[in-house]
């Protein structure tokens, strides 16, 4: 698909949909070349938190001090640039990078996550990171090649490039890289984590794919769908529970399993009158 979205009729069209053109006739398996964005809004765009925070030419020093700040808690021996961005994103510094997974049910998971925004229409991005194999420069498609695989490590990035000026050196047009983090705890591993970013953090993936040979689409999920696809998803143990190891993935987890919606739908069916004024008379 080209960049097209596909509305969500009800859970059985989204299975489907999840699911498109995950046959590889080569191999003889369902094998999909797609990676998936799940948001809670379908109205935001593909901004890395480096976008939102407006200023680019920050990355370096944010970087910079990060790993400065940060060497008594983490081994010396990661020395290359893509690990501290990957761990930096992982932490919640002002990155290039963007978020995927290889899992549909995962990005689905962070569509349906918050339920404060179940008010508005979710969307998952899929985006053929094979595809975009085609536009690397040369030095990056040779690594690729050599190791018979689709997709970098931080460790195939580092052959080639060891700081991010010497990334977007290295084509004059712009390009996008995807590429798997180290399995830095359980969170990444149980997200089947992957990350994006552009060799110039100021240009949009959602923009550049436009025009290009990439198959790529949008699912908009529609806000009254939301509630059956999170307890089915619950059920089937896609949650904060397992994605997010640990204490608080739990208590996440658990305020939204035991919220009682039937008091929104209350809430709503509320009539101007039904709500009690202040009397007149104090």
């Amino acid at each position: 698909m080209d960049g097209r979205t596909i509305v969500v009729e009800n859970w059985a069209h989204l299975q489907e949909i999840l699911y498109f053109d995950s046959w590889n006739e080569q191999l003889h398996r369902f094998r999909s070349a797609y990676v998936y964005r799940g948001l809670e809004d379908s109205s935001y765009k593909l901004t890395s938190t480096l976008n939102r925070l407006g200023e680019s030419h920050l990355e370096k020093h944010l970087l910079r001090n990060f790993r400065k700040y940060s060497h008594k808690q983490i081994s010396l021996e990661y020395k290359s640039i893509w690990y501290w961005l990957a761990l930096a994103q992982h932490h919640g510094l002002p990155t290039r990078l963007l978020d995927w997974t290889y899992s549909p049910y995962v990005a689905l998971h962070f569509a349906t996550a918050d339920f404060t925004k179940y008010q508005k229409d979710g969307a998952i991005w899929a985006v053929n990171y094979v595809d975009t194999k085609a536009y690397l420069p040369d030095q990056l498609a040779l690594v690729i090649e050599e190791e018979g695989s689709h997709i970098f490590t931080a460790e195939m990035l580092e052959r080639v490039a060891s700081t991010l000026p010497e990334l977007g050196q290295l084509r004059k047009n712009d390009f996008p890289i995807f590429f798997e983090p180290p399995s830095i705890d359980d969170r990444i591993v149980n997200q089947y984590a992957v990350f994006s970013m552009m060799s110039d953090p100021n240009i949009l993936l959602s923009d550049w794919l436009k025009g290009k040979e990439v198959s790529y689409f949008k699912i908009l999920i529609p806000a009254s769908l939301k509630w059956e696809i999170r307890d089915k998803l619950d059920q089937s143990n896609i949650n904060e529970r397992v994605l997010f190891p640990g204490l608080d993935g739990l208590a996440t987890w658990l305020k939204r399993h035991y919220r009682d919606v039937r008091l929104e739908e209350l809430d709503k069916k509320a009539s101007p009158d039904d709500i009690e004024k202040p009397s007149e008379s104090g």
